[in-house]
């Protein structure tokens, strides 16, 4: 019986390898949060490194995403990722939803949420670890571009509206 089971099992494992996950990778973003909001290249880098896979259409796909149910996740929370921000779409929005998701960026980079511990345990992804200054530099970052939009538009189109 346990052989039976085990043998039901590889042929699923087998099976579900061809169901692949569909990849889709877009460098041609011209609503991307870079091209509107000055940069230095440590931030630049530290977008691409550890932010862009999950936050943007320009997804590097690692190696174990062809390896099925891990391929499956992954694209899933690649998916919610994009939902909450997508900086290769983040100037197609209004100057309000801008100003909070810098505001958010702030949040979530100085409390450590972001980004997300799982995504570099075991060295899965060693260059989206970042470093207390690279924290620093991208807190600073989207204060500066926070900065700028207070002192360019009235305060009331920087705030969001409740539907």
């Amino acid at each position: 019986m346990k052989r039976k089971i085990i043998i039901a099992l590889a042929v699923a494992l087998v099976i579900i390898q061809f169901f692949q996950i569909e990849k889709s990778s877009n460098s041609s973003n011209p609503n991307d949060v870079k091209l509107k909001y000055p940069s230095s290249s440590t931030v630049s880098d530290i977008l691409s490194n550890a932010c862009y896979d999950c936050h943007s259409n320009e997804t590097i796909y690692p190696w174990y995403s062809n390896i099925q149910p891990v391929g499956w996740l992954l694209q899933a929370h690649i998916k919610e990722g994009k939902k909450h921000l997508n900086f290769s779409e983040f100037t197609n929005r209004k100057i309000s939803y801008q100003n909070h998701k810098f505001e958010e960026i702030i949040e979530m980079v100085k409390e450590k949420e972001m980004p997300i511990p799982s995504y570099t345990w075991m060295g899965l992804h060693p260059k989206a670890k970042i470093s207390d200054a690279q924290r620093e530099a991208l807190i600073s970052w989207a204060q500066s571009n926070m900065n700028t939009l207070s002192s360019t538009y009235p305060a009331d189109s920087l705030v969001m509206k409740r539907n």
